[in-house]
């Protein structure tokens, strides 16, 4: 993936989380806590996988309430760059789900989706007067895309996760 998220489409969103860096941190990290806040409002995280070190895989299903029912979509991937409390780089891309855990999804499948290729999602963490800023950068999924409108969604549960477990 290029260094420059301005030269192919991309979320970028920041936000400034009041807690230490280190809870913000565990909150991205650390399975359970990832599957209570990811994806969109009403969404769900049934199965988060989550080996956070440098080549270390991920897999994430996802389920969200659809008219005619639950659907549910599996992500897979894979870290690139794990700085403890700063950095964290991965690599995402529709998965196959269970029955295949970690292959790609068909040309078949991913035709159904709007998003065709492996993403990188790079999170950057600085502490700023006992706060914390998080900076997302989502390479590969269009600014004004559902994906980016699902981060958004999904970093209002994030900052209502980090509330409840900054103040218990």
């Amino acid at each position: 993936m290029t260094d420059d998220p301005g030269s192919r489409d991309a979320v970028i969103i920041e936000r400034v989380f009041d807690a230490p860096v280190d809870l913000v941190w565990r909150l991205w990290t650390e399975p359970e806590h990832f599957a209570a806040w990811y994806g969109p409002d009403g969404a769900t995280v049934p199965v988060a996988t989550m080996e956070v070190r440098v080549g270390g895989r991920r897999q994430v299903c996802m389920e969200v309430p659809t008219p005619d029912g639950p659907m549910r979509m599996w992500f897979t991937g894979e870290y690139r760059e794990v700085v403890a409390n700063k950095r964290l780089v991965y690599t995402e891309s529709m998965s196959a789900g269970p029955d295949r855990p970690g292959q790609p999804q068909s040309a078949q499948d991913r035709a159904r989706h709007e998003d065709h290729a492996t993403t990188e999602v790079r999170i950057d963490l600085e502490e700023v007067g006992g706060r914390t800023r998080l900076r997302l950068t989502h390479i590969g999924i269009p600014a004004d895309s559902p994906g980016a409108a699902g981060w958004e969604m999904a970093l209002d549960k994030l900052g209502a996760r980090v509330s409840t477990h900054r103040d218990g």
